[in-house]
């Protein structure tokens, strides 16, 4: 397990943001879980497929690179208007994977979507429920959201269950580049009515908020 103390908690108060639903917990992670965020991250997260490949590093080490980038580029470009907030994921003790949340426009639009990833072996064991579900809890029980918004290709049934578990409806269909070429991808959404009435929130632990509303623009 990696130490819980955010050393730059007072200068960045999103770090001491905690989730916990069931026995898996989020918080956003710092430097020193980057090696083994690289370490686990399974080979079919696909990339976005405009982002820069370097010709010297195989496809791994350039995947590698990229979650490290796409890390720092999260907390430089932070804005009330533009977004990620990364958590890394703990089940049980154990760092498996992670979990974004993000928006554009969030105090005109109360907007927010998500993305995830997990270790192969922790697959198929509602920890990926658990993630979204804590996530949400955040969104709609704390930042005031009123939908979220996912998509996944039509062949990540997974993640398109995951969604339908928790109470997204679909929403439309739309092609995309992928860096394995085009595909469909499936859109869903979940208002703040459904989440309410899914009765998840209860299941969502939150702390950690003091000091955190003037990063999203909100009187928290």
């Amino acid at each position: 397990m990696t130490e819980d103390g955010p050393p730059l908690g007072n200068r960045w108060p999103l770090f001491g943001i905690r989730l916990t639903c069931g026995d898996v917990s989020l918080q956003p992670p710092q430097e020193r879980d980057l090696e083994r965020l690289v370490e686990i991250m399974p080979d079919d997260v696909e990339q976005d497929p405009d982002s820069v490949l370097l010709a010297g590093l195989d496809p791994r080490a350039n995947r590698q690179r990229l979650l490290l980038r796409a890390y720092w580029k999260s907390w430089a470009d932070w804005s009330i208007e533009s977004w990620c907030l990364n958590f890394r994921v703990e089940h049980k003790g154990r760092v498996v994977g992670m979990q974004a949340l993000e928006a554009e426009h969030f105090p005109d639009l109360r907007t927010v979507d998500s993305w995830s990833w997990l270790e192969p072996d922790r697959r198929s064991r509602g920890i990926g429920t658990a993630m979204r579900t804590a996530i949400l809890g955040l969104a709609f029980d704390h930042l005031g959201a009123l939908a979220a918004v996912s998509s996944a290709r039509e062949d990540n049934l997974a993640s398109l269950g995951v969604s339908h578990r928790i109470g997204y409806m679909d929403n439309g269909v739309s092609a995309s580049r992928s860096p394995s070429g085009p595909c469909t991808l499936h859109h869903v959404r979940l208002t703040r009515e459904g989440w309410q009435a899914s009765g998840r929130s209860s299941s969502v632990s939150v702390s950690g908020l003091e000091g955190c509303g003037p990063y999203f623009g909100l009187d928290l």
